[in-house]
Parts: C-alpha cells; structure tokens; sequence
C-alpha cells in the first residue's frame, strides 16, 4: 500500500485513470459493434453511418493513446472492406 502522501495520490490518479479508459475502450468497441450489426443484418446505408460515426471515435482513442495507431488502422480498414463486400 502507498505510504507516503504523493503515492497515495498516485494511486487516486491511476485508478481514476484506469477507470476512464476502460469507460472509452468500451465506447469504441459499441461503435464498433454497431457496424458490424448493421452489416450482419445487411444494411447498407446503417452500416455506412455506423462507420462515419465509428471513424472520429477510433482516430480520437488512437490520439489519446488508449489504442495503438496501428490498431485503429486496422480496425477502420476491415470495417470499411465489410461494408464494400456487401
């Protein structure tokens, strides 16, 4: 346990921290998922607008460092081939 002052705040902080992220993670993956609903229950014009909303939201976790840039590339590219196969 933390003993001194400053680590006790650190620890507030982390937890606040961990908290938040878990709360934006989440987000995102409902973004997500809500694309590939829309594409599973082959709806074009849903799917298209589910992923003009997924985008900003992925792009925005990947500045912030919750999710690698990389991940947020891939994630947004087999959205958008899912939504081009249909």
């Amino acid at each position: 346990m933390a003993n001194s002052a400053q680590a006790r705040k650190r620890a507030r902080q982390a937890e606040k921290h961990r908290q938040r992220n878990a709360s934006m993670r989440s987000m995102m993956r409902t973004y997500i998922k809500k694309v590939v609903g829309a594409v599973e229950a082959g709806n074009k014009a849903d799917a298209e607008a589910a992923y003009r909303a997924a985008v900003p939201m992925i792009d925005r976790m990947a500045g912030k460092g919750l999710i690698h840039k990389n991940k947020a590339a891939r994630h947004k590219s087999r959205l958008n081939t899912r939504i081009r196969t249909m």
